[in-house]
């Protein structure tokens, strides 16, 4: 089972054109996303952290803690996203203990990352 199987028929995509800003660090984080297609760009400060693709998921730190985002987010092509906001996120954390491993592998690779880069 991967992420995109959870959200394949999800009725609540938002679209985003190539090159246009999903969120800027700093701001409020309500929601994470999943991709349903395309891909993005996520920034730490203004450095290239990664590029997602389709099942890969963004915005997730926002919704573990609660402070504002830490990156910002362009759509590198035109995308299809499912937003997922807090209430969601903590049901499938509950009920889908898969989903709650990915986010986790996420997080501990873009820290990885971060401190490689910084040695």
């Amino acid at each position: 089972m991967n992420t995109m199987s959870l959200f394949r028929n999800a009725p609540n995509t938002v679209t985003f054109k190539a090159g246009q800003v999903i969120f800027e660090e700093g701001e409020a984080g309500n929601n994470m996303y999943v991709i349903q297609e395309g891909e993005v760009d996520i920034f730490l400060h203004t450095k290239l952290l990664e590029t997602a693709g389709v099942g890969g998921i963004f915005g997730e730190m926002a919704l573990v803690d609660n402070e504002p985002r830490s990156g910002t987010v362009i759509a590198k092509t035109d995308c299809k996203v499912v937003p997922i906001n807090q209430k969601q996120f903590l049901y499938l954390l509950g009920e889908t203990p898969y989903f709650a491993i990915q986010v986790m592998h996420v997080m501990a690779e873009r820290l990885r990352k971060q401190h490689q880069e910084h040695q």
